[in-house]
C-alpha cells in the first residue's frame, strides 16, 4: 500500500515535471537539468523552479524588443557624419587582426566600430569610484547609471547623495538597478533622488522582490554615462564589497574602463533603450536632441572598440559568439579572467581546441567561493581544462571578479559577462571589445601581476582533492545550465 502510494506520488511528480519543463522552449541542457531537479527533489524542486526556472514574461521581452533601435542608430550615424576629420591614426594592426570579429558584431546587431577613443583602465575599486564620483560631481546636463547592484551602504549612499545634489542643480538623472542584485536595497532608498527630480527604477520595473522572485533574466550590466561624453563599463558594482570593505572577500580585484570618444555613443544608446523599456511613464525622448545625448566628440584618442550587449531578448548570444571568435583569433596567447567558469559545450570546445593547437591559454578564477554550487562547478571545469593543457590559476589576494580576455596582447574584452551559462543566455550583459595594443598590453601586464598573487593548479593538484569534494563538483556540474 505504501509502495503504491509512493509510486503514484512519484508518477504525478514526474508528469508535473514534464509539463512544467516543456511548457516553455529552452535548450536541451537546461531541460535535462531542470528535469533532474524537479523529479528527484519533489516539492522543493518546484519551489526552486518558481525562483530560478521561470522565463521572463513575454510582455516584458516584447516591451524590450519593440524599442526603436533603428531610430537610435540613425541618430548616432548622423552625429558620426558630423564629426570633424581626425588626423590620429588608429591601431590598424589590432583592427585588421580583428576584422572578422568587427564584421560579426556589425552583421549580427549593427554595432559600428567606435574609433578615436581615450581610456583609463581601473583594477582597484577605490581609485575607480573616486574618479567616477568626480565625474558625477562635474555633470552639467545628464547622468545615466545602470548597475546590477546598487547597495544601501556607505559607498551606495555616497553616490546616491551626489546624484541628489546634481538633480537639485538641474541635471537630468536616471538610474536603473536590478531588484535582485540590489536586494535588500528598497525603492525608498532612492526617495531623496526622486524628490530632487531624478528618476530611479528597477530594470523592467520589477518593483516587488517578493512577487517577482525570479533569479534569472537579471540586468547584469554595469554602465555610467555622464553628459554623453564620459562612459564607464566593466565588472564593478556599487557597494562597499567592491572597495574591499567586506571581510569575507577581502581585497576585491575587478576591471573597469573609463571611456571618452565615440564608444560613449554606444553606451548611451543602450542605456536609453534599457530605460525606455523599463519606465513607460518617463521616457527619454531623443527626437531633436541629438547634441544633448550624443554630443560631438571634442577629445580624440586612438583606441578602436565595439560595445556589445546580449540578453534573453535575443537568441544570438552575441557576447558568447564574440568570446569564441576572440579565442579563435589567438595565435600565441589567450589569457582569461572570470569569477565563474561554467562554459557551455561550444565555449568549452573552443578553449580546448586553442590549447591543443599550441596557444598559451590561461584562465584565472577565485580561490574562494561566493556561491557554493557555482564555485564547485567552476572547479569541475577548471580540472577538465587543466587536463586539456590550459593553465588554471587560483587568485589568492582576496576575490577576483574581473571578466577579461586578452589575445596576443593586441585585442581584448572587458565587461560584465562571465564565462558561464547565466551570462551567455540568462542575463542582460554589456562588454567592450577592444582593438588597441596599448590597452591590451596594459591588461596583459596586469594579468602578469595577478599571476604573482595566484597559484597555478596542475592536474596533479586536482588529483589530490577528496572524493567528497569531487562528488560535489560533479553534482554541481549536472546543474551547470541553470546555475
Amino acid at each position: 500500500m505504501i509502495l503504491s502510494a509512493i509510486f503514484i506520488l512519484f508518477s504525478l511528480n514526474t508528469i508535473l515535471a514534464l509539463i512544467t519543463v516543456f511548457r516553455q522552449p529552452r535548450d536541451i541542457a537546461a531541460t535535462w537539468a531542470w528535469m533532474l531537479v524537479l523529479i528527484f527533489v519533489p516539492i522543493l524542486g518546484f519551489l526552486i523552479y518558481a525562483f530560478a526556472g521561470r522565463k521572463l514574461p513575454k510582455k516584458r521581452l516584447f516591451r524590450y524588443q519593440e524599442q526603436n533601435v533603428s531610430a537610435v542608430r540613425q541618430l548616432i550615424n548622423e552625429q558620426l557624419d558630423r564629426q570633424d576629420p581626425i588626423d590620429i591614426v588608429d591601431d590598424q594592426t589590432s583592427v585588421q587582426k580583428a576584422r572578422t570579429l568587427i564584421t560579426l558584431f556589425n552583421t549580427m546587431e549593427g554595432v559600428f566600430l567606435a574609433e578615436h577613443n581615450d581610456f583609463q583602465l581601473f583594477t582597484d575599486g577605490n581609485r575607480m569610484f573616486d574618479q567616477m564620483m568626480a565625474d558625477l560631481k562635474r555633470a552639467q546636463d545628464t547622468i545615466h547609471i545602470e548597475f546590477y547592484t546598487f547597495a544601501n551602504d556607505q559607498l551606495g549612499r555616497q553616490i546616491r547623495d551626489i546624484l541628489v545634489e546634481r538633480a537639485r542643480a538641474g541635471v537630468k538623472v536616471h538610474v536603473i538597478y536590478d531588484s535582485f542584485g540590489s536586494f535588500p536595497t528598497l525603492a525608498s532608498f532612492f526617495k531623496p533622488l526622486r524628490e530632487a527630480g531624478g528618476h530611479a527604477e528597477p530594470f523592467l520595473r520589477t518593483h516587488s522582490f517578493i512577487f517577482d522572485f525570479r533569479l534569472n533574466f537579471r540586468d547584469h550590466r554595469k554602465m555610467v554615462i555622464v553628459d554623453g561624453e564620459v562612459g564607464y563599463i566593466g565588472g564593478f558594482n556599487i557597494g562597499d564589497q567592491y572597495v574591499g570593505r567586506d571581510p569575507k572577500f577581502g581585497y576585491w580585484r575587478d576591471t573597469h574602463l573609463r571611456l571618452t570618444g565615440t564608444a560613449v555613443y554606444q553606451l548611451q544608446a543602450y542605456f536609453i533603450l534599457d530605460w525606455n523599456a523599463t519606465d513607460l511613464k518617463h521616457q527619454i525622448s531623443y527626437d531633436g536632441q541629438a547634441q544633448r545625448y550624443f554630443p560631438l566628440v571634442q577629445k580624440h584618442g586612438d583606441t578602436s572598440m565595439q560595445v556589445v550587449t546580449s540578453g534573453p531578448d535575443s537568441d544570438d548570444h552575441l557576447i558568447k559568439m564574440g568570446y569564441i571568435r576572440l579565442i579563435q583569433l589567438a595565435q600565441k596567447t589567450c589569457w582569461i579572467q572570470t569569477p565563474y567558469l561554467i562554459p557551455d559545450d561550444s565555449m568549452f570546445d573552443a578553449i580546448k581546441i586553442a590549447a591543443a593547437a599550441g596557444i598559451d591559454v590561461r584562465i584565472m578564477v577565485p580561490c574562494k567561493p561566493d556561491h557554493a554550487f557555482v564555485y564547485r562547478a567552476t572547479q569541475y571545469y577548471a580540472r577538465q581544462l587543466a587536463d586539456a593543457g590550459v593553465k588554471i590559476y587560483y587568485y589568492e589576494n582576496g576575490f577576483i571578479h574581473a571578466k577579461t580576455m586578452v589575445v596576443d596582447g593586441k585585442i581584448a574584452s572587458v565587461g560584465s559577462a562571465n564565462l558561464d551559462f547565466r551570462s551567455f543566455k540568462l542575463n542582460f550583459e554589456a562588454n567592450a571589445f577592444i582593438y588597441d595594443r596599448q590597452l591590451a598590453h596594459e591588461l596583459f601586464v596586469q594579468y602578469q601581476k595577478d599571476i604573482e598573487q595566484s597559484s597555478l593548479q596542475k592536474p596533479s593538484d586536482f588529483d589530490k582533492e577528496s572524493r567528497w569534494l569531487n562528488f560535489k563538483q560533479h553534482f554541481s556540474r549536472l546543474l551547470a545550465p541553470i546555475l
